[in-house]
């Protein structure tokens, strides 16, 4: 059965329109409160948000079908995706939603669901709402006598910074250190920069002043940039940035060179695996990873397993096979020891105790293994036109994968969120690794065109 309103991470699309619509909200609010009645106790559904002009309306509709359902439904606000996972469990809540779509845009926004265990929902449960949706006179609405009520819950947020800080196993605290916090004017700008300075941090806030429209907004992981200069500025030890709602993180060096995922999970990986808590001999990630990763772990007598993209696919092999440590290039880092979900700010403190324990500069900590060449590019696609399935495209890029041959890859997908198809190579020789990238991406887009 196809998706209508899923995607690789929950609902996601323009604010006001189409699924993000409040009307279509509040539907979906009502679906996914019917099918997680279980039992005959009071159930209750926890919100966060990030800070989006748009969540305001969005939670106000998302609450009045959950309550139409039946569920009691308990407010946290602004708090990270990691926040209202971790919380979801603590308050044997039996839904969890997270209004954010993460890294995009102020004016997207996006709805994830969290099942009572904390782990996103199956694809399975995921096309039960649709359905329900689409066919509203299967919902069954609560009683009068039975519409549940709403709550704000104000400490939220000093909940999780208790419990992140908790998550901190170094053997001094973070005294001496100057850090550059960057929330990306999201979910995170009331807790990460406390948890830094509570465990004896310096801390340079940037990126922690949300007004609704500038959340990612030249700022955020997914514009490091801002992050790096201001290390560079202040001569700062280390930068971290964090995406709209505070699943992903990119870190910085002293001297600004950016650190992505595949080195802070290279990082975590082997010093878990030195002191003997690394589970299932390796670690998880997605087709996207570099394939330096890849030779690094194999050097450390380690795994990688890969799976497509998308953190909750990596969270799904890491459970069905014993893997305590996963996620993305792009900065999702899942370690199930401590989270169910991607969280931020705890990869940041694993990175940061390893930088202590080591007493070492960052640029040495960090630096775990030479990428090869990879090239990233994105092609708008619109239309009905469906360029992966041409002829002449699909032979572009069978001859580009022979001269790739077995020194590098070729990663060629729609995305999940946003109309756009990713092409991505990577390879010993950077020259050719550019060039394939560019002829395919100037076929592919005259293709959609």
């Amino acid at each position: 059965m196809s998706r209508k309103y899923f995607g690789t991470d929950g609902v996601r699309g323009r604010a006001n329109t189409g699924a993000m619509a409040p009307d279509v909200v509040m539907k979906i609010g009502m679906a996914a409160g019917q099918l997680h009645r279980r039992g005959g106790h009071r159930h209750r559904v926890v919100i966060g948000k990030d800070t989006r002009l748009s969540g305001y309306m969005i939670e106000q509709a998302l609450t009045a079908g959950l309550l139409s359902a039946g569920m009691d439904v308990f407010l946290f606000g602004p708090a990270p995706t990691p926040a209202v996972a971790m919380l979801t469990r603590s308050m044997r809540a039996d839904l969890g939603v997270m209004i954010s779509a993460s890294h995009n845009p102020y004016f997207d926004n996006g709805i994830k669901f969290f099942g009572p265990d904390g782990y996103k929902l199956s694809d399975e449960k995921e096309l039960e709402i649709e359905a329900l949706v689409d066919n509203a006179s299967k919902i069954t609405l609560a009683g009068s006598d039975h519409i549940g009520r709403a709550k704000r819950i104000e400490d939220a947020s000093a909940r999780y910074t208790e419990f992140a800080k908790r998550t901190y196993v170094g053997e001094a605290g973070l005294d001496g250190l100057r850090i550059v916090i960057d929330t990306a004017n999201g979910a995170s700008y009331r807790t990460a920069p406390p948890v830094l300075w509570e465990l004896g941090a310096e801390i340079i806030e940037i990126g922690t002043n949300p007004n609704g429209t500038n959340i990612n907004d030249k700022c955020g992981s997914t514009y490091p940039e801002a992050m790096c200069q201001k290390v560079r500025e202040t001569r700062a030890d280390i930068g971290i940035a964090l995406d709209g709602d505070a699943d992903r993180v990119i870190i910085c060096d002293e001297n600004g060179n950016v650190i992505d995922g595949d080195q802070i999970m290279a990082l975590i990986a082997t010093s878990w695996a030195k002191r003997g808590q690394l589970k299932g001999g390796g670690l998880v990630a997605t087709i996207m990873s570099n394939l330096g990763l890849e030779r690094f772990m194999e050097s450390q007598s380690l795994t990688l397993a890969r799976t497509k993209v998308g953190d909750r696919y990596v969270v799904e092999h890491m459970r069905e096979h014993g893997f305590n440590v996963g996620g993305e290039q792009s900065g999702h880092i899942v370690m199930s020891d401590f989270a169910t979900t991607g969280d931020g700010l705890l990869a940041a403190l694993q990175v940061l105790a390893e930088v202590v324990r080591q007493g070492k500069p960052v640029s040495e900590v960090c630096n775990m293994f030479t990428p090869f060449p990879q090239v990233l590019k994105n092609v708008k696609f619109s239309g009905k036109s469906k360029p992966l399935e041409n002829a002449i495209v699909l032979s572009s890029i069978k001859d580009a994968e022979v001269m790739l041959g077995k020194t590098g890859r070729l990663v060629i997908r729609p995305s999940g969120t946003e109309p756009l198809i990713r092409v991505m190579a990577e390879g010993q020789d950077e020259g050719l690794v550019h060039k394939i990238v560019d002829d395919l991406c100037s076929l592919i887009s005259k293709t959609a065109a």
